[in-house]
């Protein structure tokens, strides 16, 4: 059985990365969460920058909620993408759709 590819976006879904090729998640003092790809070039991007809507500061376990979203999503038979969103009455969350 094949693993279903998981898709990860930035916010303003500017860049869309599959998931397999990240090789690090963090999250700075600032609360921007940034992931490491594997490969050669070591590139870093910014899913979540802390200028970002008003400066609210992402929840200090984000990036592990990343983790664990990409985690289920693999254990399922559709391909999908998870992608931060902000919402002023429940704040920062990880948002998941089906391609």
């Amino acid at each position: 059985m094949a693993v279903p590819d998981v898709w990860v976006a930035k916010e303003d879904g500017s860049d869309i990365i599959r998931a397999a090729a990240i090789a690090g998640v963090g999250r700075d003092y600032n609360g921007n969460v940034t992931v490491r790809l594997s490969g050669g070039e070591q590139a870093v991007v910014t899913l979540v920058s802390d200028d970002s809507h008003g400066g609210s500061r992402t929840p200090d376990d984000f990036h592990r909620q990343l983790l664990r979203m990409i985690t289920e999503l693999s254990d399922t038979s559709e391909p999908a993408m998870v992608r931060p969103a902000h919402d002023e009455r429940d704040g920062w969350r990880w948002q998941t759709e089906s391609l």
